[in-house]
């Protein structure tokens, strides 16, 4: 019966990819800290590199390995209120959230900005914030499960991928 449920839930699941994760070719996420840069490999390969901004002092980004496993259009920004959508919301077009510090996906995420001249900089309250046009193309890439990497390591995006199993060695 279990072996039943267990096949049921790896075609049904919401989270990709049940398992070992990533394998090489899976879709992965690395912030580099140190360079306020956003990685997104694919299929083996850096795809794109993006600028980001990161946490204040105070509220740092949290390093580690996560998993995203919330996505929203137009997020609602719960902390002041602020319908998604607004222009006054500084979560932006898109978010996409993961599972730091054992939250719910809802506290620290990937997101876009009213401000996109924020970008480059530790000014956030933790979260991880691009510009919208390209929150919105990670966005439709990125399936819920996807690892994310978040280091201040020295290292280029394709040695982390192929020390974290993303790329092939």
């Amino acid at each position: 019966m279990l072996a039943i449920l267990l096949s049921v839930l790896s075609i049904v699941s919401p989270i990709w990819p049940l398992g070992e994760n990533p394998l090489e070719g899976d879709p992965y996420i690395i912030v580099q800290l140190q360079t306020y840069e956003m990685a997104f490999i694919n299929e083996g390969e850096v795809q794109q590199v993006f600028d980001v901004a990161i946490g204040k002092e105070g509220q740092e980004t949290p390093e580690g390995e996560f998993m995203t496993i919330v996505k929203a259009k137009n997020p609602y920004y719960r902390k002041l209120d602020i319908q998604g959508g607004d222009s006054e919301n500084p979560l932006g077009s898109r978010w996409i959230g993961f599972d730091a510090e054992d939250t719910d996906g809802r506290v620290f995420g990937l997101h876009g900005t009213n401000q996109p001249s924020s970008i480059g900089q530790r000014i956030t309250n933790g979260c991880i914030r691009l510009k919208n046009s390209d929150v919105e193309v990670l966005y439709e890439e990125v399936p819920l499960g996807t690892k994310i990497l978040v280091t201040s390591e020295d290292e280029s995006f394709e040695q982390l991928g192929k020390a974290n199993g993303a790329i092939g060695k």
